[in-house]
């Protein structure tokens, strides 16, 4: 039985999280069983999720499946992105240093900011009345 070749990157943005498994192949890009396109509506979420694999010169060698869990779409955009250039590094170590300055290694560590008592919400607060 010959042995499934396919290289793992796991990426994180918000509360996202996006498993990325790299195949060689054709350039096939599934998201949650759904074709790309079909996932990713906007056409600047479908460029960020495959800003890795463009920047790399690897779009045509390699069939892309991946799962996303929580957050919005954008931001599983953004974990699809970073999950890939893990799996691209574990495929080439090489290629690390070109990522790692586009920024696709770096986990982007901003949250939600929570909402604080007595507010609105995080920041704005309920109208001040003087009388």
């Amino acid at each position: 039985m010959a042995d499934l070749v396919q290289y793992y990157g796991t990426g994180r943005r918000k509360s996202s999280v996006a498993r990325v498994f790299l195949r060689p192949g054709t350039g096939e890009f599934k998201v949650n069983g759904k074709p790309f396109n079909e996932y990713f509506v906007t056409e600047a979420q479908r460029i960020t999720a495959k800003q890795a694999l463009v920047h790399t010169e690897t779009v045509a060698s390699f069939d892309v499946v991946a799962t996303c869990s929580g957050g919005g779409v954008t931001a599983q955009s953004g974990a699809v992105r970073m999950g890939t250039a893990r799996a691209l590094q574990e495929f080439n170590p090489e290629f690390r240093a070109k990522m790692k300055a586009e920024g696709f290694m770096s986990r982007d560590a901003r949250q939600k900011e929570r909402k604080k008592y007595g507010q609105k919400g995080a920041r704005k607060r309920f109208q001040f009345s003087k009388r």
